[in-house]
């Protein structure tokens, strides 16, 4: 369960980090960030991913279910970054033109308006 205050300091400018609380594996933790809610949502997740993993072993130590949590997200990063790169030539260069046609109506607007 992860709470957050929104609110920055009273003296701080309005883009200042926010002071955000969270609980993670029954933890409890003061971040700062400039996105509470973000901030609450990588929480729940790196959460939700420990507690899977408690489940699934017999260990208790939270380090090592911090470990093992941090592998599974690592792995979960890298195959969703294989996929991305693994993306076909074809899509890459017709994005490209795309990027292209854009940047020319862009382009054209701004010296026509």
């Amino acid at each position: 369960m992860a709470t957050a205050s929104k609110e920055p300091p009273t003296d701080a400018p309005a883009s200042a980090n926010l002071s955000v609380r969270v609980e993670i594996f029954d933890q409890v933790y003061n971040l700062r960030g400039s996105d509470a809610d973000y901030i609450l949502k990588l929480a729940e997740y790196v959460d939700g991913k420990m507690r899977a993993v408690s489940e699934q072993t017999t260990t208790v130590d939270s380090v090592r279910l911090a470990v093992l949590a941090a592998l599974n997200i690592a792995d979960e990063y890298h195959l969703l970054r294989r996929r991305l790169e693994a993306t076909s030539p074809e899509a890459r260069q017709r994005a490209s033109k795309l990027a292209n046609a854009l940047d020319e109506v862009l382009q054209d607007t701004r010296r026509t308006g």
